[in-house]
């Protein structure tokens, strides 16, 4: 199975139409959040980025809330994706699982949708073992560092990981680290970034 990944297009409509173009050469498309700026116009990404037939698998950024998006899909009818938030779906038989959202809580206030560690620890308590985990936030110590050197990442989204070793991890986030890709334990983990990355889910043909 392969994946088009990418993360925090921020409402950059050429990034979301070269997202449409790539998208009928995979078998399904993964957006790993912040698809506006600040919660302010995300009709747009969303309606351009709805031309995209493949199964697709979106969460929330810091940028944009659960319910925001999903109030745009069914403005837009985009029918072929999900919105996933503490909550997993299977497509082609690959179980896919969704934490969206800035953790931890980051400084941007209030109009940032985010989370303290322990929520997200209680949001990814049902991610299944060896699934596809989509996370807006990556885990701590791995893509995770700002273009300072900072290490930013999330101790529970790195917990999940230890625990339920997903077969891939797709996230976003920390700009300073797109299009990286680090390993924990045997789990690739990828900050995708705006461009798109196509990875193949491992262990699928």
């Amino acid at each position: 199975m392969d994946l088009l990944l990418f993360s925090d297009v921020h409402g950059d409509l050429d990034a979301c139409r070269r997202l449409v173009d790539r998208a009928d050469d995979v078998d399904v498309v993964v957006g790993a959040g912040d698809f506006c700026v600040a919660r302010r116009n995300l009709s747009a990404p969303i309606d351009t980025l709805s031309a995209i037939d493949t199964p697709t698998v979106l969460v929330p950024g810091n940028a944009e809330t659960e319910d925001e998006i999903a109030e745009q899909l069914s403005a837009t009818g985009w029918s072929a994706a999900h919105v996933l938030h503490g909550s997993g779906t299977t497509i082609d038989g690959v179980p896919f699982y969704g934490l969206g959202g800035g953790v931890p809580v980051t400084p941007f206030g209030p109009w940032s949708y985010d989370f303290t560690e322990d929520a997200a620890r209680d949001l990814l308590a049902d991610c299944p073992e060896g699934a596809v985990l989509v996370s807006h936030s990556p885990p701590k110590n791995a893509v995770d560092r700002d273009s300072k050197g900072k290490s930013l990442g999330s101790t529970a989204v790195r917990a999940a990981i230890e625990e339920k070793r997903p077969v891939l991890t797709v996230c976003g986030h920390i700009h300073g680290s797109w299009g990286q890709t680090a390993e924990i334990g045997p789990t690739p983990v990828v900050n995708a970034g705006p461009e798109g990355l196509v990875r193949k889910v491992p262990g699928t043909a």
